[in-house]
């Protein structure tokens, strides 16, 4: 059984008609998985409840807490806005605590069964840096899911792939003074938010940035897996891998200029299963619903290839 972490709560994030981050993202996806021929494969889990887990601590170790008090502050008045993109509703900041927990509970399920799960949560959370949330996201989810597997039994060291369209710039800000945990994110660029240059390797070469030009293809990005990706995470030797799961680096994606089909991602997907078993993957951005919701059901089908050989 493959491990789905998901809540209808996660719909409650409101950011508004035409914003494309929307609830809408999650239905899609979750109705294409339910009407697969192997549907029946797919394990749904519901996220720990904030009763049952506070991941204030955890997120605490990621973020000031000014900052938190302001996501709750602005929740708590009604609503209103991080920046011009990235909104915050009556309900956002419980929802955005629950996202947290679904990652916290994605890595525990990986750790148990050394086997991939996904976390299909939102709002995103790889552009929220430690002071700030920016580029519609509220908490650096893979950030935090990482710092926690480092604390959990038996795990030294934690890679994340990031291969959302953009650069995760709070998640590598957050990380790349900790050699514990390395960074790889492959992106379009120059695009949003402007970070991610071959040269940002971290004080302990744990970052790894493959700035991608527009139009490039899976041609190009099989060549970057082959040639540094793959190296990078195999010569890391994490104990886990996060996957920031973005698919807005789709050439239907209406945010971005990179050409990857939904096909694509089954196979980055089986390319990284033979570097690990232990792979968290959690949503990021993909804003073209078919093909954000394909590519899903695709990087899933990559992990049953995977595992069935």
């Amino acid at each position: 059984m493959f491990p789905i972490i998901y809540s209808d709560t996660f719909l409650n994030h409101e950011t508004g008609s035409f914003h494309p981050e929307s609830p809408q993202r999650l239905e899609a996806i979750v109705e294409a998985l339910k009407t697969v021929a192997w549907s029946d494969r797919l394990q749904w889990q519901q996220p720990t409840s904030l009763k049952e887990r506070d991941p204030l601590t955890q997120i605490r170790n990621n973020h000031t807490n000014e900052y938190i008090e302001r996501v709750a502050a602005i929740a708590g008045n009604g609503g209103g806005f991080i920046d011009g993109d990235t909104v915050v509703s009556p309900r956002s900041y419980e929802v955005a605590l629950l996202a947290v927990n679904a990652w916290l509970d994605g890595v525990d399920t990986v750790l148990k069964t050394q086997n991939p799960a996904f976390v299909l949560s939102r709002p995103p959370g790889h552009h929220a840096v430690a002071t700030t949330g920016m580029g519609f996201c509220l908490f650096s989810n893979a950030a935090i899911a990482a710092d926690y597997a480092l604390q959990c039994t038996g795990v030294q060291r934690v890679a994340i792939l990031d291969w959302d369209v953009h650069h995760g710039n709070g998640t590598q800000a957050i990380v790349e003074n900790n050699p514990h945990i390395a960074y790889c994110s492959l992106h379009q660029f120059p695009a949003y938010p402007g970070t991610g240059r071959a040269n940002e390797t971290g004080k302990y070469n744990n970052i790894l940035n493959i700035p991608m030009s527009p139009g490039s293809d899976l041609q190009n990005y099989q060549l970057a897996f082959s040639e540094q990706v793959v190296p990078f995470l195999e010569g890391f030797q994490g104990d886990l891998l996060i996957v920031s799961a973005g698919y807005d680096a789709n050439q239907a994606d209406p945010l971005a200029s990179i050409n990857l089909q939904p096909d694509d991602y089954s196979l980055f997907t089986q390319q990284l299963l033979t570097i690990t078993s232990s792979v968290l993957f959690g949503l990021e951005g993909g804003y073209d619903l078919p093909t954000l919701s394909q590519s899903v059901v695709k990087t899933i089908q990559g992990c049953f290839s995977a595992l069935s050989r």
